[in-house]
């Protein structure tokens, strides 16, 4: 699916308060993709906010300097986005990543739209702009500020370097092309510092996230000649470590860098109970297709689920459809 500029345009034009939202447990491209877009927005003279579901993470305050983005029913209500004549919804088609900001869109009255780069979407009233083929929504953003004719500031190029490197790994996975890397220098001539937003994503570690990536790696497990790796944290883990939920980010890369992983998986508790599953793909074995059986989805290369069991139920569900995805991909031997 490609996104049909000139109509995006002309909704875009048409609106004058738009309200941003994106996903709970949000990631760089979601907060930097908000963020870039409200300032390509506010660079035609819109009025913007940004609400979501949940808090900015501590890890992650570092791209939202000025605390832009707000969250619903703690720092804003939802009567005071009554006046919105536009919702963007970014990096989500789901009302269950929505958060308690699903009800202010169900209740919203005003045009909606969904601009967006996963793969399948709930029945959310919006007009839909995606791009499949997209490796972050960040990329989007900032082909929507060249057909709305917004030059690129540090204020949008920052948070969009940061959504666009943290989703292809910085440049890493496969989904990054020339594209991307050309997108890049666009962002870097707008004023965006690489080795910066480097330092920011990856050299400001805490004591609790270092103890926690020690308890995740120890328990790595090693399956189908090499080629599985699966890990978990449970719930008591951050007070032992004093880690935070939002310091799981980005730990299942660890698993999938053992030397013949092909596929690897690592299982979360979640505060309110139940776990949330990631899943990290370097072969034929699709994520969003192992997502997708569990109720959730993503990409080929990266997707994610959640089901509400105890941690038991929910290893031997997950595991037993991966062994079974890799054994038919590379044979019933492994």
């Amino acid at each position: 699916m490609n996104v049909d500029w000139p109509r995006f345009c002309e909704v875009i034009k048409a609106a004058d308060k738009i309200v941003l939202t994106s996903h709970i447990r949000p990631d760089c491209d979601a907060l930097g993709s908000c963020l870039g877009m409200a300032g390509i927005l506010r660079s035609l003279g819109k009025q913007v906010r940004i609400v979501c579901g949940q808090p900015v993470p501590p890890n992650l305050a570092f791209i939202d300097p000025h605390n832009e983005i707000l969250c619903i029913n703690k720092d804003i209500k939802a009567e005071e986005l009554a006046d919105a004549d536009l919702h963007i919804i970014l990096d989500t088609s789901a009302w269950v990543q929505l958060g308690e900001m699903a009800e202010v869109i169900r209740e919203s009255t005003c045009k909606k739209i969904i601009f967006d780069h996963h793969q399948g979407e709930d029945d959310i009233d919006a007009e839909l702009f995606k791009n499949t083929s997209a490796e972050a929504v960040g990329r989007m953003c900032v082909e929507a500020a060249e057909h709305l004719g917004v030059k690129l500031t540090p204020e949008i190029s920052i948070p969009l370097f940061a959504a666009i490197s943290t989703d292809t790994g910085w440049f890493r996975f496969p989904s990054a092309t020339e594209v991307t890397y050309n997108t890049a220098a666009k962002l870097i001539q707008g004023g965006a510092n690489p080795a910066d937003i480097y330092g920011d994503l990856y050299e400001r570690e805490t004591a609790g996230r270092v103890r926690l990536r020690g308890v995740v790696l120890s328990r790595i497990e090693v399956e189908l000649d090499g080629r599985l790796a699966h890990t978990y944290i449970l719930a008591d883990d951050y007070e032992k470590t004093g880690a935070l939920p939002s310091d799981t980010e980005d730990l299942i890369n660890k698993a999938l860098e053992i030397d013949g992983t092909k596929f690897a998986v690592i299982m979360i508790e979640q505060p309110d109970g139940g776990f949330k599953m990631s899943f990290r793909s370097r072969c034929g074995v699709a994520c969003n297709e192992v997502a997708s059986e569990f109720g959730g989805g993503g990409h080929k290369a990266a997707a994610g689920a959640f089901i509400d069991d105890k941690f038991e139920v929910v290893r031997e569900q997950i595991l037993t459809h991966v062994r079974k995805c890799l054994e038919q991909e590379f044979g019933s031997t492994v």
